[in-house]
């Protein structure tokens, strides 16, 4: 007999949100802790960790935040060590921290290279190694790992970030087979065009924001509420046989 209620049930989980300060990070912090969890909403800027804790704490009292930049690997394993002795586990990971300095290819500096990478792919790497640790002692958990349409399509000046989404993909089923002994699935969700402080300067620019417009046949651009249900699927035991797949929100992007 199938029991809906527990197909999407979360209560109880305790889940790590990176770039949770604002934007989509956000978003899935604020729809994680609707669906039940406890949420540990990880950044650099203590202040939009503050704002976001403020959202959700009527619904998720015992939610926090932790000032963690990813990109210095070397913070990692004692910020896990304080959210385990805080609530012993940690059921999800959601790697979504990214940042990107779009440039064309024949002007990125190796210092900007760096700094993408070390965020939106080496930070995502070790963090995802310091927390499945944990997971694999409790034989159960959820990464979810955020890529983008950069992962699928090129993207004029931005080499670097589409290299680095590229690799999420293939980081995402690696990772789902070498934690699927463990009863851990790996997957990822890929956004397509949402109105984020990452993206403003794409739809600022009035030929552009045209552009990415045009090319949605849903006829709009996302919101945090469109992947709200996509991470609360992928976090839930309704996707406990799905692992090292890519969830594609982007309004049909691709398809046309």
């Amino acid at each position: 007999m199938i029991n809906i209620d527990e197909l999407f049930h979360l209560k109880g989980k305790v889940a790590v949100i990176t770039g949770a300060g604002k934007g989509l990070g956000r978003g899935y912090a604020e729809a994680l802790a609707k669906a039940g969890c406890t949420c540990v909403c990880v950044g650099r800027a203590k202040e939009s960790l503050d704002e976001t804790i403020e959202l959700i704490q009527e619904i998720s009292p015992q939610s926090m935040a932790l000032s963690l930049d990813i990109s210095d690997i070397s913070n990692i394993e004692k910020a896990i060590d304080h959210i385990i002795s805080e609530f012993g586990h940690i059921d999800i990971l959601v790697n979504n921290a990214g940042t990107e300095i779009a440039k064309d290819f024949v002007d990125v500096r190796p210092e900007e290279y760096d700094a993408i990478m070390s965020v939106n792919m080496k930070g995502a790497y070790f963090l995802s190694q310091a927390i499945s640790k944990h997971m694999i002692l409790k034989k159960r958990g959820k990464i979810i790992n955020i890529a983008s349409l950069g992962s699928y399509i090129g993207l004029s000046g931005s080499s670097v970030y589409c290299a680095s989404k590229g690799a999420i993909l293939q980081f995402t089923k690696t990772l789902s087979i070498e934690l699927s002994p463990h009863n851990i699935q790996v997957n990822a969700i890929a956004p397509g065009y949402f109105l984020t402080d990452m993206t403003r300067p794409f739809f600022e620019d009035k030929d552009h924001r045209k552009w990415i417009e045009e090319r949605i046949p849903i006829g709009r651009v996302g919101t945090a509420q469109d992947l709200a249900g996509t991470v609360i699927f992928l976090a839930s035991p309704a996707s406990n046989y799905i692992t090292g797949q890519t969830v594609i929100v982007d309004g049909g992007w691709l398809a046309s």
